[in-house]
């Protein structure tokens, strides 16, 4: 992305006569989804660099777990923080915050002296993650005409899959490059190094970028900068629009709004509201069948039974390859088939594909470097690992955030989304610390493990998730 597309006016559905400059807003749009590229490249990249780094420092699987699963500390912070730095300063500096903090990450992560400062680069990605996952959306949904709001928003869904498929991509480019060897040497520095450090090249693009576009009129109006606000509707609306209108929507929009805090979400037999359980444990199945091994583990996972370095990145990048199919799948049905059915297919996917992957682990033989799998397992082992990432995309990798943004009334909805989104930051952090210990104790019982949370979550969705298709969010309760 080097040039700002030219505005094509188009009709804007459901506004005859007025124009939407829609080249215009897709630009925008992609510009703030870099946010969410980086934020899958940056979650997935450390795949690539799991055992370079276990020997370079010669660490045991449960110190390696937590240098691994230090971006998710970071991450839950900049989530916690995002928000209310962008209501004071502004969404594009929150951007270009988040932006620096990728690029001193990537150069830190790329040039460690010790596994304590690794960590500490470790650390503030995640801030930016976490940031880059708050703020994206709300510009988006800001910036976006009211007629192209679910399209576009899909932008940052859709940007953080293509993060994780680039940065394997990548991965996989440069091993091939060093010739199998993670620490082989390639100008000056290890394999494994050019894999954490090229993430400076987006990071910039994404803060250049934040340059072409503008604040978001929300944050304009709630800053006394109406004639700002106005020149940007009319850039991503159209000269048409009623400005005055619209800027009188937008405040009175502003001055209903309820700050939902943690109190509003106390009541019922267990402490909390019955649907913030709902939020809550949606968040927390959706961690606990193992996805984020795939992302942060498979090139190590692979190699554990016997697969050589290079097709075992190579498995990574198909990996990711197959979670962009089943994203696009979920995003043209998740509104014709509705948000049940669709977590129920996953569910049942899931769980046949984790259990697949239990047997064909149960036969690895070999303990040290001298290990493999029969063909047939291997095989086995290689399709399950693909069919469960395509189930889970199709269904709880979007399902979970669309119903998360639905099911919750208006009055808590803030604070509800808060508290699963940090469940989902705990469970995350719980699987990823915890698999190089329990990989190395039983691969098998292991993905056993996550096959029952999978299993659990059939009953789960049947019995307290309610349909969200076609209602609206004022109906929720």
């Amino acid at each position: 992305m080097t040039s700002t597309p030219q505005a094509v006016p188009q009709t804007r559905p459901g506004s005859a006569g007025h124009t939407a400059p829609l080249g215009r807003v897709v630009f925008i749009t992609a510009a703030a989804a870099m946010g969410g590229f980086l934020f899958g490249y940056d979650s997935s990249v450390i795949n690539g660099a799991v055992e370079a780094v276990r020997d370079r420092f010669d660490v045991g699987s449960a110190l390696l777990a937590q240098v691994i699963a230090a971006a998710l500390i970071g991450s839950a912070i900049g989530a916690a923080i995002a928000g209310r730095i962008a209501d004071r300063i502004g969404r594009i500096p929150v951007m270009r915050l988040a932006a620096v903090l990728f690029t001193v990450s990537a150069v830190g992560s790329a040039l460690p002296f010790a596994l304590w400062d690794l960590a500490l680069w470790r650390v503030l990605g995640g801030i930016a993650i976490g940031m880059a996952s708050v703020i994206g959306p709300a510009y988006i949904a800001e910036v976006s005409p009211p007629a192209y709001r679910g399209r576009l928003a899909s932008f940052q869904q859709g940007a953080i899959v293509l993060g994780i498929a680039v940065s394997q991509l990548v991965n996989w480019g440069i091993l091939t490059v060093a010739d199998g060897d993670q620490r082989g040497t390639l100008a000056g520095l290890e394999a494994w190094q050019w894999m954490l450090g090229i993430m400076v090249i987006p990071a910039v693009a994404y803060f250049l970028l934040s340059f072409r576009i503008p604040e978001s009129p929300r944050f304009l109006i709630s800053a006394g900068r109406e004639s700002e606000a106005r020149r940007v509707l009319a850039g991503v609306e159209g000269e048409r629009t009623d400005l005055d209108q619209r800027v009188d929507e937008i405040e009175t929009a502003m001055r209903s709004e309820h700050r939902s805090s943690f109190r509003d979400l106390l009541g019922g037999r267990f402490g909390l509201l019955p649907i913030v359980w709902v939020g809550i444990g949606l968040s927390v199945f959706q961690q606990l069948v193992g996805i984020n091994v795939v992302f942060y583990y498979s090139s190590t996972l692979w190699q554990s039974v016997g697969v050589d370095p290079s097709s075992s990145f190579f498995y990574s990048f198909t990996t990711s390859i197959v979670n962009i199919v089943g994203t696009v799948i979920a995003m043209v049905f998740v509104d014709r088939i509705g948000r049940k059915p669709l977590a129920l297919i996953g569910s049942v996917g899931m769980t046949l594909s984790l259990a697949a992957v239990a047997w064909a682990f149960s036969y690895k033989t070999g303990s040290g470097e001298d290990v493999s799998l029969p063909d047939a397992q291997g095989v086995v082992a290689l399709v399950g690992a693909h069919t469960f990432t395509l189930f889970f995309a199709l269904s709880w990798g979007v399902v979970v955030w669309v119903l998360l943004g639905e099911i919750f009334p208006n009055r808590i909805r803030a604070a509800a989304l808060g508290v699963a989104a940090s469940a989902q930051w705990v469970a995350n952090w719980a699987i990823t610390a915890s698999f190089p210990s329990l990989s190395e104790w039983n691969l098998s019982v292991t993905y056993i493990v996550y096959t029952v949370f999978a299993l659990l979550s059939i009953p789960f969705i049947l019995l307290w998730v309610r349909e969200t298709k076609g209602k609206a969010l004022e109906e929720m309760g």
